[in-house]
């Protein structure tokens, strides 16, 4: 009996699986020709296409369900072997700081923002996160803690990403109009206001490589600290017209099983852990380079089943105020880190 229920349910889940999978490779290979947009962006915005038109079906749903919560749970835990302690003490004490200072303000803003434009609590915190670490993988990481449904967190997606792409235009430009590409401060701007970890380092490339390296190092202590916001996050009250904080416990979703017994998902477990390892132990080289390449297909197939259960017709009618809260949110972003930068960097 057994054995045929798992049979039955690899049955349900291989269709939208592979569709997902086809998806992201055709996205990698369309990024090579249009690197602005890059893989991540393509990825949503071609599911979406698809998920309304050839492939609206429901045979398709378990599969587009388990790659988008499966998937980039498993890209956020091999995401933790990219990091070591090493690295993110090239930015420094003050670099820290920086970065501690513009998360907490942008998710503090962001969420501010969100109930200004009439969102609810849910849609502002993932914009919240998306924004303060690491975009996708961080709205991916939040999404079961606050219980978010498939349209908002495809939405901030969305919005998230083409806020990034903006800035991974902008940003290099601002830097050499402000500090004359200098490096600490222009990675400042770049890897502490910019969305995802790809868009930072395009956005870096535009400058120069020592960018590229500062940058990125800049960021990482933002995907590191997605441990403390899914935390902060877990502690919230996600019942709307209730305060944030009360001590009201939220309801718990009967399918919410990527937790353990103090409240962290599971796979936030695995990044620390993986995270450890690397800084402690070492890792060869030839298994973070795999890790990462398995990491980024995760990423990006989960993206593209994420794509195909939104729908246009919530679009249309959330997209125009959620794209002008998104773009309010990233001019917002740039305002706090260039009066940050001027207060630790001079």
């Amino acid at each position: 009996m057994k054995i045929n229920a798992l049979k039955k349910e690899l049955n349900g889940v291989l269709p939208g699986l592979a569709v997902s999978i086809l998806i992201s490779l055709v996205s990698q290979f369309l990024a090579r020709f249009l690197p602005t947009l890059g893989a991540a962006l393509i990825a949503i915005l071609l599911g979406m296409l698809l998920g309304n038109t050839l492939l609206n079906r429901p045979g398709l749903s378990q599969g587009t369900k388990f790659s988008e919560k499966r998937l980039l749970e498993y890209a956020i835990v091999l995401n933790g072997l990219i990091l070591d302690f090493q690295v993110l003490k090239s930015a420094g004490i003050k670099g820290f700081v920086f970065i501690m200072l513009q998360m907490s303000l942008t998710i503090f803003v962001t969420y501010r923002l969100g109930k200004f434009f009439g969102f609810g609590k849910r849609f502002s915190l993932l914009m919240g996160a998306g924004n303060a670490v690491c975009g996708s993988s961080a709205i991916g990481t939040v999404s079961p803690i606050v219980q978010a449904d498939n349209k908002d967190k495809g939405i901030s997606i969305t919005i998230v990403n083409l806020t990034g792409t903006a800035l991974m235009i902008l940003l290099p430009v601002l830097g050499a109009v402000l500090y004359g590409s200098d490096t600490l401060r222009t990675s400042a701007l770049i890897g502490g206001t910019v969305q995802s970890v790809g868009q930072v380092v395009a956005a870096a490339k535009l400058v120069n490589d020592d960018v590229v390296t500062l940058a990125t190092v800049f960021k990482l202590m933002r995907v590191l600290l997605i441990i403390g916001v899914a935390v902060l996050y877990g502690r919230m009250n996600m019942n709307e017209g209730e305060p944030l904080f009360s001590r009201k416990k939220r309801a718990v979703a009967d399918d919410e099983s990527a937790s353990v017994s103090y409240g962290v998902p599971w796979f936030l477990t695995g990044f620390v852990v993986f995270f450890l390892i690397r800084s402690f132990i070492g890792v060869p080289d030839s298994v973070l380079i795999g890790s990462k390449a398995i990491s980024t297909q995760f990423e990006v197939a989960a993206l593209a089943a994420i794509g195909m259960r939104v729908k246009f017709a919530d679009i249309i009618k959330e997209g125009p105020k959620a794209m002008l809260y998104g773009l309010t949110v990233g001019a917002v972003q740039v305002v706090m880190a260039m009066v940050l930068i001027r207060v630790f960097f001079g």
